[in-house]
């Protein structure tokens, strides 16, 4: 694969550095991700953007970061696995739903079991969910905004997934206790 710098806040274009910076302040270091996106300034500037209106949507952080883990475990992203495990941690995510996430395990609670195949569903036909798809869904006590937010996190997942794929990034000493393959769940 192509070779990607991992940038720092003084080596990244101009237009990155106040990006970068204010992900530093907001996480005591620059992770390697967003690093790696600040070759692209329009890119790192869209997915923290994305993401910080992901997080305005009306679900909860254990719902956001089931539609986000999905997404990763289905992308088959290693740096966002562990990433977005020790970010729900941090958040206090249940356990038992983080290792649900990791192993493409059902959830216990039903409800956030149904995002889960929801989420499952949007990915793997890019977006066309039959009906009964979308009416399980309903019935499973979400709403159409609730599928529609769905997607949002979908999208940002393949901005972070699609760039860690390519640049194939570094895990970040913070993220790397919680380090994940794909083909540990496939032995499993």
């Amino acid at each position: 694969m192509t070779d990607f710098t991992t940038h720092t806040i003084e080596t990244a274009p101009e237009a990155s550095r106040p990006l970068l910076q204010g992900a530093k302040k907001a996480y005591s270091f620059v992770p390697n991700l967003l690093g790696t996106m600040a070759e692209a300034p329009a890119l790192l500037e869209g997915y923290m953007t994305l993401a910080g209106i992901f997080d305005k949507t009306d679900l909860s952080e254990t719902e956001r970061q089931i539609i986000l883990m999905t997404n990763n475990r289905l992308n088959g992203c290693v740096y966002c696995m562990a990433a977005h495990t020790t970010i729900s941690q941090m958040a206090g995510v249940d356990a038992g739903v983080i290792e649900a996430l990791r192993n493409n395990t059902p959830i216990a609670d039903t409800k956030l079991e149904a995002l889960r195949q929801f989420a499952i569903v949007i990915n793997e036909t890019r977006g066309w969910p039959s009906q009964a798809d979308a009416e399980a869904f309903i019935a499973a006590g979400y709403t159409r905004q609730t599928i529609l937010e769905v997607i949002l996190g979908t999208s940002l997942k393949v901005m972070s997934n699609y760039t860690n794929h390519i640049a194939e990034t570094d895990v970040d000493s913070a993220f790397a206790p919680n380090a994940w393959s794909a083909e540990q769940v496939a032995a499993a």
